[in-house]
């Protein structure tokens, strides 16, 4: 098995496999990349999968819930009964958190879009928007400062 022109982590062949001092290690290090490839499909469809079955469930039964949130309670029920899926799951989550500013690019297209809607309701959806904003920020710092209140530990007060 030749290694020349592989390249594994991102890095320029001949450089990734300085370390190795073996052929084992080599063939090891050649084999890193599509197996870290094959992990984060595996997470990107448990995602999608959760939130399918989510969508699924709400429609089929009318549960009050979004079926992303019943997405989010199966995902959470999935990695409690399967852990090794979770490194895989925090690399995904990690690259769509990194790059999430680029999904809010259709969403922002859609809103111009709706000039005329904007135009008619927009003070009142700025209005909207501010107090629930601001109302989640003070209910975070009240529930935050309880919680070190009840959960800190003595010395550190």
């Amino acid at each position: 098995m030749t290694l020349r022109g592989v390249r594994v982590n991102g890095l320029a062949p001949g450089r990734e496999l300085r370390g190795a001092t073996c052929i084992a290690e080599k063939r090891i290090a050649a084999c890193r990349w599509p197996c870290f490839m094959a992990g984060m499909l595996r997470a990107i469809f448990l995602l999608l999968a959760c939130q399918l079955a989510g969508e699924a469930l709400h429609r089929l039964t009318g549960l009050p819930l979004p079926g992303t949130v019943i997405g989010m309670v199966s995902l959470v029920a999935w990695l409690a009964l399967v852990p090794r899926e979770r490194p895989a799951l925090s690399a995904v989550t990690a690259w769509l958190t990194a790059h999430l500013a680029v999904m809010f690019v259709p969403a922002a297209v859609g809103l111009v879009e709706e000039g005329p809607v904007l135009s008619r309701y927009g003070a009142g959806l700025i209005v909207a928007t501010t107090l629930s904003t601001v109302l989640t920020l003070v209910v975070t710092a009240l529930v935050f400062r309880w919680a070190l209140q009840r959960y800190a530990p003595e010395s550190g007060r």
